[in-house]
């Protein structure tokens, strides 16, 4: 009865030992992500334009290769890199500047124009506030909800961002510099830190899925981005939209971030609508054409051409995107896929799987759907996983039931 006691108490308390470790375990893995948090909102201004720049590296990686081909240095090509990126940011800028500068002086107008639109919803916004009083009353609270606004000098606001974004410029175009100039170094420095041969393979293959799933996503989204730009931009000169190529352009920028980009775009040009036309079809037409190339270029185009290469959740995507955005704003926005990329290809590397596939799939009928034959090859693996452990079981029953190798069924050894 002692025994038993004791046995009882040491199982109780090694039970007890190992919901401890596990908890350890989990509290040490909360802690890491807290710090992680705080170092990414901390270092934001480092932190974010050198990721940038590995991301915008990798993407001009291919670039830089066939100068490197043609006998051009590391160095040179990296440079050649460079002023590329910057030129087409110049020219980004020139297509942006003069149509954007008379959209601004028109501002006031649009503004105006808005407020006469909205003033058709004064009475339900004067149904929420008599709402809200009834609340007050009825919650026995005297408060009321007060927005106050505080007036500040828009050049201050200026001159206090404008260093911080200089530098951050800076470290990018530095950081893209030395990332494609030395890009072949870093390669070959963090595989000499692998101690193993499977372990240098792994590395190895990550480094090639990554420069091969960034660079190819980003240049196939980027030619997907001019079409998309200059669709709109037809449309928009069609229906008699002006500064046709300031929409467009706004649209090809906006479609790097999934989602977020198209939303924006979206209320955007119904807010132009508002503020420049009167009709409800004139309004929404804008509107109605963006979403018509949008709608194409996500369920037709887009999945042409990177559909093998982004094999990723959707709901992945999406909290990838939130984060970023949380995280560095729309610097994180531009990142956020491509980093979402790396990642996977990591993991694919690191913790390999193999696809849950059964011995003998289901045999599909007309009236079965795709998720059902997927459910049903689930389920047949369970089964085929289930009789093998059966057998298995049985086997080494067997063998523990049969006698050992020259021995008799009762032990007497046989006579020769």
């Amino acid at each position: 009865m002692r025994l038993r006691s004791t046995t009882s108490e040491d199982m109780n308390e090694s039970q007890f030992e190992r919901v401890l470790n596990n908890a350890a375990r989990v509290s040490v893995v909360a802690i890491g992500v807290v710090v992680m948090l705080f170092v990414l909102q901390v270092g934001q201004v480092f932190l974010a334009p050198v990721t940038l720049a590995i991301v915008v590296g990798l993407m001009f990686g291919p670039v830089a290769d066939r100068l490197e081909h043609f006998g051009i240095p590391p160095a040179l090509s990296a440079a050649v890199v460079v002023l590329l990126l910057l030129s087409i940011i110049a020219i980004g800028i020139m297509v942006f500047a003069l149509p954007l500068s008379e959209w601004i002086a028109r501002g006031p107008l649009i503004w105006d124009k808005l407020q006469d639109q909205l003033a058709n919803l004064r009475g339900p916004l004067e149904t929420f506030s008599q709402l809200q009083t009834q609340m007050s009353e009825l919650l026995g609270s005297d408060s009321a909800m007060s927005v106050s606004v505080e007036d500040g000098s828009a050049m201050a606001n200026i001159a206090m961002i404008a260093p911080a974004l200089l530098a951050q410029v800076l470290i990018f175009l530095a950081s893209l510099y030395f990332f494609v100039a030395t890009r072949d170094h870093i390669r070959i420095s963090v595989l000499s830190l692998c101690v193993t041969r499977r372990m240098r393979w792994r590395t190895a293959h990550v480094f090639r899925d990554v420069e091969s799933k960034v660079s190819r996503f980003l240049l196939s989204i980027t030619f997907i981005n001019v079409c998309v730009g200059i669709a709109v931009t037809i449309a928009m000169w069609a229906i008699g939209m002006p500064s046709p190529v300031l929409w467009g352009a706004l649209a090809a920028v906006l479609n790097y971030i999934p989602y977020v980009g198209q939303g924006t775009m979206i209320v955007i040009l119904l807010a132009v609508g508002l503020g420049t036309q009167t009709s409800v079809q004139a309004i929404l037409l804008p509107t109605l054409c963006y979403l018509g190339i949008n709608f194409i270029e996500g369920q037709i185009i887009t999945p042409h051409f990177i559909g093998r290469t982004m094999t990723l959740n959707p709901f992945i995507i999406f909290l990838s995107i939130t984060f970023w955005l949380w995280a560095w704003g729309p610097v994180g926005g531009l990142v956020a896929v491509p980093t979402l990329l790396i990642a996977t290809s990591i993991l694919t590397h690191t913790l390999p799987s193999k696809p849950v596939q059964p011995k003998r799939p289901v045999l599909r009928t007309p009236y079965m759907s795709e998720r059902e034959v997927v459910l049903a090859n689930a389920a047949q693996v369970i089964r085929e996983q289930r009789e093998d452990d059966a057998d298995s079981n049985e086997k080494r029953k067997q063998e523990r039931m049969e006698p050992p190798e020259g021995t008799a069924p009762t032990g007497v050894e046989a006579s020769g």
